[in-house]
């Protein structure tokens, strides 16, 4: 092999070194950051035949404060009482970027705020805002805008004169479909519902799942042979659909407490297992297909807080399945790229790759288990 095509195939190792490290690196710096983005904003409206509104939004107390006061200073560290100082303490700052709308004309409500604490460590403190006051005497249709967050939402509209509320999502200080007071606009069809799902389901993955990533890329390290990472992805996908699915349908149940940190300890048993083992073995892929199950009980948490569409339930179940398959082949597309192409077969992979990598992950995985079991 002649001195070129060496020093060609030396810098795509390292280039692709440097790309691992990279991007676990910055998986790293982000282990405070919650598994489950998607789904922290919520907005619902009641238009009550009384001709009275109540709007709730449910949102990120923390990341609302900050954004409040210019990304100027960090609110992760306040307890709820000091968000819900900020909070009050903003009212007409907040006013400025939110919107409700009869007949096209702006409407002043009432708000009243409140900030209770994370249901675990792994959970950030939410914020209720509740905006409310009477309908103009005369008016037809409602219209919303939220400009408080960067990410998708959920807004629901119901009246009583309806038994099946409306879910439109809305995309950062996107306004709203008009809906009639009378009744709530029709639902997105069915291919809407398609694509909105995939869409949530490939971003509960990437960016957003940095554990579910991290137990992909632990699944991609174990050997660079296709074989076992299809054999390893076929059991995680069948399991966490089979978990996915029930759960949704009411049959099981498990509280988060529970669920989130067993998907750290996941994360974690996969990653040391990388390091001492180097070859696929039949407990590997029973493991991995139990870990899916649990995997299965945190897409469906995630997906309960997202709501789903009561007319396309099996739709947006289906095609939210598939957006997550598809990240997941996102990430193990990407480690091929950066490391796989060029240096599985290398000698020094395992030692220089493998082994490394896997023991940050690990790292990141006890941290993530101890936080959310005691902190």
């Amino acid at each position: 092999m002649s001195a070129s095509v060496i020093s060609r195939s030396v810098r795509r190792a390292f280039l692709g070194v440097v790309a691992l490290t990279t991007v676990i690196v910055v998986l790293v710096c982000g282990v405070t950051a919650r598994a489950h983005e998607i789904g922290t904003t919520r907005v619902s409206v009641v238009l009550a035949p009384e001709r009275t509104y109540d709007i709730v939004v449910v949102t990120d107390a923390a990341a609302l404060v900050e954004k409040l006061g210019g990304g100027r200073s960090s609110a992760t560290n306040l307890n709820p009482d000091r968000l819900l100082s900020r909070l009050v303490s903003a009212d007409e700052d907040f006013r400025r970027r939110v919107t409700i709308a009869f007949d096209a004309s702006g409407v002043r409500p009432v708000i009243s705020y409140a900030v209770a604490p994370g249901t675990n460590a792994a959970s950030p403190a939410l914020a209720t805002i509740r905006l409310a006051g009477p309908i103009p005497a005369g008016a037809n249709t409602f219209s919303w805008r939220y400009a408080w967050t960067f990410a998708s939402y959920a807004l629901t509209v119901r009246s009583d004169a309806s038994a099946n509320p409306v879910t439109e999502w809305l995309e950062g200080g996107e306004r709203s479909s008009t809906f009639a007071l009378t009744a709530p606009a029709p639902e997105m069809d069915r291919m809407g519902v398609a694509r909105r799902y995939v869409a949530l389901g490939f971003t509960h993955i990437v960016p957003y799942g940095l554990d579910h990533v991290l137990f992909v890329l632990g699944i991609y390290l174990l050997s660079g042979r296709a074989r076992s990472v299809l054999v390893q992805v076929s059991a995680f996908t069948i399991a966490h659909s089979i978990t996915l699915g029930l759960s949704l349908y009411g049959v099981l149940a498990a509280p988060p407490r529970i669920v989130e940190p067993m998907i750290a300890v996941s994360i974690a048993y996969v990653a040391v297992e990388n390091i001492f083992r180097s070859e696929l073995k039949s407990w590997r892929v029973a493991l991995v297909f139990a870990f899916g199950l649990l995997h299965g009980l945190g897409f469906a948490g995630a997906l309960k807080e997202l709501g789903l569409p009561r007319s396309e339930f099996l739709t947006a179940l289906l095609t939210f399945n598939l957006g997550v398959e598809a990240g997941q082949l996102a990430v193990i597309g990407a480690a091929f790229l950066l490391i796989g192409w060029h240096c599985a077969h290398r000698v020094w992979y395992r030692t220089r790759i493998v082994v490394p990598a896997s023991a940050l992950i690990a790292c990141v995985a006890v941290y993530w288990t101890i936080e959310r079991l005691w902190l």
